[in-house]
């Protein structure tokens, strides 16, 4: 599968990397190990020792590096091969493994998985709703067997809701949905608004609004490339303004692990001004979303991906109604990010 390399991936949440650990994940079918060196700053370098490809993560952590459980050679976070234990100690000019450019920002590990003089901070998307020392932010993480822009279907196409998810997150209302879909440079927006809707209980509780109150729910994703996504998903009486109403940043971030696996982050954002209250009422959200995406939205995606297989999606020739048009917009503008990138690569 061709992916989009010049583009900031999300690795890992901020405290999945510990400082004294060595972590390690699969992304775009490479191995690669995180950890953090003595000043806490992430480092990214190939999980593969290049020595009798062992995998480095069951090493030892070191100073500023990582050392290999099989013959003892150190690799720092650049790569460097820094000590060789073996014969006089001479280093193989070699002995280097890949290095990833790497940040830390928005409560997120950023990984650049293209040509590292590419790499821009300025192109990591705007989540500052998740900004540590103005937010908090639950957090979880599944492993999905399956593509990850079936993921970015799922979030962008949210007519599913009201069948796959009847008792938990849909409503009969949501297939009277006022939609619209718009697009910034890259950057795709799907917008949904039901009225007069009867949400399930979980939601009247989640937003402290007395059940059976007929609302005007709204739920607008914005999708920038390759695969990350934030909802402003909320509700008010019927017929009061947003402004009255109750909303959630609820985050969404994937990432393909292999061609049909993809890593899948999610999370609710609160304000650290409502003190305790932002911070439990964030994670009873996240928790109750949990049990469908869980049980409900990975399943189906999973039973998609066996369905299709090892066919490419267009080649299938699906059929599509009105709700795909978010969904088809955006994969439209990956598709065609990842042909320029191909053709700009073939040129050079």
């Amino acid at each position: 599968m061709n992916f989009l390399r010049n583009v900031w991936y999300v690795a890992a949440w901020d405290k999945e990397v510990e400082q004294d650990a060595l972590f390690q994940r699969k992304l775009l079918n490479e191995p690669v190990l995180l950890f953090r060196n003595d000043a806490g700053v992430v480092q990214a370098i190939s999980n593969r020792c290049v020595h009798r490809f062992a995998p480095l993560h069951l090493g030892k952590k070191i100073s500023n590096g990582v050392q290999c459980p099989y013959h003892g050679l150190e690799f720092n976070g650049q790569g460097t091969c820094t000590k060789n234990p073996q014969g006089n100690g001479a280093i193989p000019r070699a002995a280097a493994v890949k290095c990833y450019p790497v940040l830390e920002k928005f409560s997120v590990i950023w990984i650049w998985m293209g040509e590292a003089s590419k790499a821009d901070e300025s192109l990591i998307p705007d989540f500052s709703c998740m900004n540590r020392e103005e937010t908090y932010t639950a957090k979880r993480y599944l492993n999905v067997n399956a593509n990850y822009v079936l993921e970015t279907d799922n979030i962008m196409d949210l007519s599913h809701i009201q069948y796959l998810h009847p008792g938990t997150l849909g409503s009969p209302s949501v297939g009277d949905a006022i939609t619209s879909v718009e697009q910034n440079g890259t950057t795709v927006y799907s917008n949904r608004q039901t009225v007069a809707d009867i949400l399930p209980e979980f939601l009247y509780r989640q937003r402290r609004i007395p059940i059976g109150t007929p609302v005007d729910r709204w739920i607008d994703v914005r999708w920038d490339p390759p695969a990350c996504m934030l909802l402003d998903a909320g509700s008010v009486a019927t017929g009061r303004p947003r402004s009255e109403g109750v909303s959630n940043n609820v985050v969404h971030l994937f990432s393909p692990e292999t061609d049909n696996t993809s890593h899948y982050w999610f999370g609710v954002c609160n304000p650290k001004a409502m003190g305790e209250e932002g911070e439990t009422r964030a994670e009873e959200f996240v928790t109750g979303l949990e049990h469908p995406f869980k049980n409900e939205d990975l399943p189906m995606l999973e039973a998609q991906q066996n369905m299709i297989g090892e066919s490419e999606f267009w080649s299938l020739r699906p059929v599509l109604l009105p709700g795909d048009a978010a969904a088809v917009r955006a994969r439209r503008a990956l598709d065609k990010l990842i042909a320029d990138e191909q053709r700009s690569a073939q040129q050079a």
